[in-house]
């Protein structure tokens, strides 16, 4: 019966020790708020809206394009120092040279500077919006946990299509073509 009794008394003490750590360690907002967690954008659900500004310190908002009929984004989260990004980036170039204003192709960066990634731009040719989220609030905000990631939105502002890792310029090509063909 004492054995009984000591393992109860171990497993509530247990209990109480654990929940004391898990409210002293949780994170916490502005004045002691708890922070409220959002969930990733998941295909069929409105992207979350943003702005960000251009290398240049232009400022970019995504439902501007959702605007008079809207446009497609594809967005490509990234950063200088991630090899499968360099990869893929000279698609996303070509792909902007090639529609042109019929698809908005955005590049974020992922909490690098702005004279680092205007630099990175000008080595590489890169002449399509690269974005700049130096504090990750909008990678945050898209849940974005690998890079590179690129999250496809259709004119509606409906993500149609989330792609962890590196895009071929085919696989890039034929996303876009199925968004434009959406009408």
């Amino acid at each position: 019966m004492r054995d009984r009794l000591e393992w109860l008394l171990l497993i509530t003490l247990t209990a109480l020790l654990g929940s004391g750590w898990i409210y002293l360690s949780r994170e916490t907002g502005t004045a002691g708020q708890p922070i409220a967690l959002t969930t990733a954008p998941y295909v069929g659900a409105l992207a979350p809206d943003f702005t960000l500004s251009t290398v240049a310190g232009e400022s970019v908002t995504l439902s501007d394009f959702m605007a008079n009929g809207g446009t497609p984004v594809v967005l490509n989260f990234w950063a200088t120092w991630c090899p499968p990004c360099r990869i893929e980036m000279p698609h996303f170039e070509a792909a902007h040279d090639l529609y042109g204003a019929d698809v908005a192709i955005l590049g974020i960066n992922q909490a690098e500077a702005a004279d680092a990634i205007a630099a990175y731009a000008g080595e590489h040719g890169l002449s399509y919006p690269l974005l700049v989220d130096g504090d990750m609030t909008v990678n945050h905000l898209y849940g974005i946990l690998n890079l590179p990631t690129t999250i496809f939105i259709d004119r509606n502002g409906i993500v149609r299509e989330v792609l962890v890792g590196t895009l071929s310029r085919a696989v890039l090509e034929q996303r876009i073509e199925e968004m434009l063909e959406q009408g």
